[in-house]
């Protein structure tokens, strides 16, 4: 994943195996929950909108899409979630964001605290970290799941600047080729329907973190990293995780 910062824990689920398919489920359903306490149409409320896409591109069921909406806004019982960002000092003067939501946050950042110690990580006090990345709209795209109208990476490649995007970047994962699309955050859907309507299939979309710059690491401490990463991302609270680490 050469210059790609972001290891999400709900991106790019095409080929997800059954085993881990419950677990993005419940993450997005808790995106969604949480969102729909801003209210339940999705055209005056857009975090909701964008949850419910992601939802969609993970083929996630309608009827537990229904399910979440109905918890967040009250409609059923459920649990009472928030946001969490935790900002980490890793491995190899690496810098980590950790964006999560939890129905205890004492609990979950426990956890994170305890996963940090393990891997010669710490916590890093706000701001600290944060200053290091860009809030940016992110579109996913594979490069083999593209319809036969686009031949070439470089047709998409024209197309995602000409829909507005701010950079690009392609990255290979699994054996497969994805071109990230950065956007302005206000810009992301927008940019989004433009690439739809010119027959582009997206797969995935969010507002995340993007690294200001890349830092280089042995491939020994790159091994040590990547396991950090999936123990974070194996706890049910962590939604995305993002680093300036080149992987």
């Amino acid at each position: 994943m050469s210059g790609h910062s972001h290891w999400a824990g709900i991106k790019h689920k095409k080929g997800i195996e059954d085993a881990k398919r419950g677990k993005v489920f419940s993450k997005i359903s808790r995106l969604i929950s949480l969102a729909a306490r801003e209210g339940t149409n999705q055209e005056l409320n857009p975090k909701l909108k964008q949850a419910i896409e992601q939802a969609k591109m993970a083929n996630m069921p309608k009827e537990n899409i229904e399910r979440a909406i109905k918890r967040g806004s009250g409609e059923i019982a459920g649990e009472k979630l928030e946001s969490i960002s935790v900002e980490i000092l890793g491995p190899g003067s690496t810098a980590i964001i950790v964006e999560g939501i939890t129905d205890n946050k004492n609990r979950t950042l426990s956890e994170i605290k305890q996963i940090c110690q393990q891997r010669g990580a710490k916590i890093a006090t706000e701001g600290s970290v944060k200053w290091q990345f860009e809030r940016m709209g992110i579109i996913g795209v594979s490069f083999q799941t593209q319809s036969e109208k686009f031949h070439s990476k470089e047709e998409i490649e024209l197309l995602a600047i000409e829909a507005g995007a701010k950079d690009i970047q392609w990255y290979t994962q699994n054996n497969e080729d994805f071109l990230e699309i950065r956007t302005n955050p206000d810009e992301l859907a927008n940019v989004k329907k433009t690439l739809e309507e010119r027959g582009l299939i997206i797969d995935s979309m969010e507002l995340g973190w993007v690294a200001k710059q890349e830092v280089q690491v042995s491939e020994n401490e790159k091994e040590t990293i990547k396991k950090f990463f999936e123990e974070l991302d194996d706890n049910d609270a962590v939604q995305n995780i993002y680093s300036n680490l080149n992987i």
